[in-house]
């Protein structure tokens, strides 16, 4: 099982929760350094340090993991850049960027894995997506926007690979408090946002583990081209 983006906020608590249920984890990062020392906190843990928007360091790891693990079971594509900025202050280049790691990077990581997950007849993708559309409370389009990109890039996905053995499913989070967005947390607005959650309060980064872990295995094996929506109710409460 491969983790992009697992060594810090949401990637890394998915990573945790998927060694410690059994499975052979590769902790994914830029900063390899970092990769690998917290691949030695978990059992059954590797680093797998790359860049998602290096094709081509992407796809010398993830043979490497193959050859020597023997198969890739499943991806969780987790990470993922943010600009909360609005309309008018991102430029066409930001928005290239931001689409180019959330969406294109995406795509290629799945195109690699599923290539091996093929051979094999059987396989797991897992996207993180968001709040989309009009649940979005975020009012940052780049972001949305290759979010929505990315639930569309999933269930065509779902369709092709499906008679290969392969799923494709993602998970829609609501709010979920890491250290990588504390200050968002703070404003005033996002506070009174808490009052409409029907259970009342933002969520912990581990209480989205068991919906990842669900999904990348055997448990969810007829389920696919689906969004997981984990978000204490908020969507239905809006």
């Amino acid at each position: 099982m491969l983790v992009t983006g697992a060594t810090r906020g949401l990637g890394l608590e998915i990573a945790r929760g998927m060694a410690a249920a059994g499975a052979v984890v590769g902790v994914n990062g830029r900063d390899a350094e970092r990769a690998r020392e917290i691949a030695k906190t978990m059992p059954n843990a590797f680093a797998a340090p790359f860049d998602i928007t290096d094709v081509d360091a992407a796809e010398a790891v993830i043979d490497d993991v193959v050859a020597r693990h023997g198969a890739l079971d499943g991806l969780v594509n987790n990470a993922a850049v943010r600009d909360r900025r609005a309309l008018t202050d991102i430029a066409p280049d930001d928005f290239r960027r931001l689409i180019e790691t959330n969406l294109v990077a995406q795509y290629a990581l799945s195109r690699v894995a599923a290539r091996h997950m093929a051979e094999r007849g059987r396989g797991r993708l897992v996207f993180i997506s968001s709040m989309v559309g009009p649940r979005s409370f975020q009012g940052d389009p780049a972001y949305v926007a290759s979010k929505g990109g990315l639930e569309a890039l999933m269930r065509a996905l779902a369709v092709e690979l499906g008679p290969r053995g392969i799923t494709a499913n993602a998970i829609a989070p609501g709010f979920f408090q890491t250290e990588g967005n504390a200050r968002f947390f703070d404003q005033p607005r996002v506070v009174e946002l808490a009052r409409r959650i029907p259970l009342q309060r933002f969520g912990r980064p581990e209480e989205l583990v068991g919906a990842a872990i669900f999904l990348a295995s055997d448990a969810a094996s007829y389920i696919t081209g689906q969004v997981l929506t984990v978000d204490a109710g908020l969507s239905i409460a809006l």
